[in-house]
């Protein structure tokens, strides 16, 4: 399976932080998933107006159409998710993550920020009908070092937490055919 962690920013280094401890533990329950961190910072975006697309984002629909399951990772903006990460999400498919796991992580300044992911996020690719995992993990400035590494250890557990439970969702989505029986 062939999973998509993907850092949903331009700025910052603490969600790739994120993603890359959330890819340490995912190993390490199963070694066989196909992991691969997308970089939006690595992109030349543009907004979707109706103008072709350019290489970069065909590119990151491609990868997020032939993705079995997603991380995705978003620092919270003037209390919400960033616009590039929405915008990306405009690109895709409404069909591209049916079915398929996804798990959330977060970063923002303040701990009341923490509700962007229930009410912004988790709606958006509840319209995807993605298999949205229960936990997700939002970190605060004060859970990174100034070299933007995790200190936190409870930050650690629950990470490790929504790795394993993502991976046995992964194990059930392969349990469940692509194809849906309604016509939406």
């Amino acid at each position: 399976m062939k999973i998509l962690l993907v850092d949903g920013t331009v700025f910052g280094a603490k969600t790739g932080a994120l993603l890359r401890q959330v890819q340490q533990y995912i190993k390490e329950y199963n070694s066989e998933l196909e992991l691969e961190i997308l970089y939006f910072s690595d992109l030349k975006h543009q907004i979707l107006d109706g103008s072709p697309l350019n290489e970069d984002m065909q590119m990151m629909i491609d990868k997020f159409e032939k993705a079995d399951g997603y991380i995705i990772a978003t620092p919270i903006y003037q209390a919400s998710i960033p616009g590039v990460l929405k915008n990306a999400f405009d690109m895709i498919s409404p069909k591209a993550m049916r079915y398929k796991p996804v798990s959330m992580v977060a970063n923002g300044g303040t701990y009341q920020h923490h509700l962007v992911v229930e009410n912004q996020l988790r709606p958006i690719l509840d319209y995807f009908r993605c298999l949205v995992t229960p936990n997700y993990v939002y970190t605060h400035a004060s859970h990174f070092d100034a070299d933007n590494n995790i200190v936190d250890d409870e930050i650690k557990n629950r990470l490790r937490e929504l790795a394993r439970v993502f991976v046995q969702y992964c194990k059930l989505s392969q349990l469940l055919p692509k194809e849906p029986v309604d016509n939406h």
